[in-house]
């Protein structure tokens, strides 16, 4: 079985940010298309729900497959996917809580699926973020979590305002929220 990332520090942070940036969406949109990229354990598919989108309108996608099928077995839309590969429709919200550390020989494979983005920690958001382009609406909004130890980000066209930073012992870590 697949290592399921287990809510953390940076999970708790998205989620506060999510709950006071989407009711403010949901008030000029009830309609709200909502994915979340990696969705893990599933907490924030659970706190979309919670703050009023509508079920059928929440989509959960994950490279893992024991992710994926727990999302399903609490009722979510969840799809295996690597990144956007598998994913049709655009969204007026996508959130992504991805690995962001650089990469350490000492972790083992499987804890590094889930914490470590690539070589200098930003690949994988690099990758997202092109991708992203063609899976957001008009005025949507994508929330993102990075790490200061992450290097190398390339924001491209985006218009970027950091909505939180939380201080931890080696690292703080930020939530970004992204527009085209």
């Amino acid at each position: 079985m697949s290592l399921i990332y287990e809510p953390e520090e940076d999970s708790y942070l998205l989620s506060e940010v999510l709950k006071e940036e989407t009711l403010e969406l949901i008030k000029t949109n009830k309609n709200l298309k909502f994915l979340e990229m990696g969705c893990g354990s599933g907490i924030n598919l659970q706190i979309a729900l919670k703050l009023g989108i509508k079920k059928e309108n929440i989509f959960g996608v994950d490279i893992n497959k024991d992710a994926v099928n727990y999302c399903k077995k609490i009722g979510f839309n969840s799809v295996q996917s690597n990144l956007f590969s598998r994913i049709k429709g655009k969204f007026d919200l996508i959130i992504f809580n991805p690995p962001y550390l650089p990469e350490n020989k000492d972790e083992d494979k499987e804890s590094q699926l889930v914490t470590t983005g690539g070589k200098s920690g930003s690949e994988l958001i690099n990758k997202f973020l092109k991708q992203s382009k063609n899976y957001i609406k008009n005025n949507g909004e994508i929330l993102l979590v990075t790490s200061s130890l992450t290097k190398g980000i390339k924001w491209n066209n985006f218009k970027k305002k950091k909505l939180e930073t939380k201080e931890l012992f080696f690292e703080e870590i930020y939530v970004w929220k992204i527009r085209i």
